[in-house]
């Protein structure tokens, strides 16, 4: 008789430590997604931020007010070679850019920054 009770005891002790368990559990999932969910604008700043070098490019020639032919001739390139580079078919020497970097009146060091380091 005592071991039955002893293992009615056991058996409701065990039961509640799951219960307990399974909840801590979601409690901690149901935070976890709030927290995911608090971060959207912190994510989709950081996904704005973060660029390719042909976004990077394509962004800084845009904001100059600048074609590709007027950038492939201030180059010395061909408009076709400043379309690779702007669509990450290639990239640009790094002395095409410097001179990208001065043409758009920016620092070099300014280009590479704005980049995406995943994508390495």
């Amino acid at each position: 008789m005592a071991f039955a009770a002893w293992w009615g005891i056991l058996n409701l002790v065990l039961t509640v430590a799951l219960l307990a368990a399974v909840v801590y559990l979601f409690v901690l999932i149901v935070r976890a997604l709030k927290k995911y969910i608090g971060s959207k604008e912190v994510r989709a700043e950081k996904r704005a931020a973060k660029r390719t070098l042909s976004e990077t490019l394509k962004a800084h020639r845009i904001q100059c007010h600048m074609t590709q032919e007027f950038v492939a001739e201030s180059l010395g390139v061909s408009r076709q070679t400043v379309s690779k580079w702007e669509n990450g078919s290639a990239d640009p020497s790094t002395t095409n850019l410097l001179a990208l970097a001065k043409l758009y009146g920016v620092a070099a060091e300014e280009l590479l920054r704005e980049i995406d380091r995943s994508e390495e």
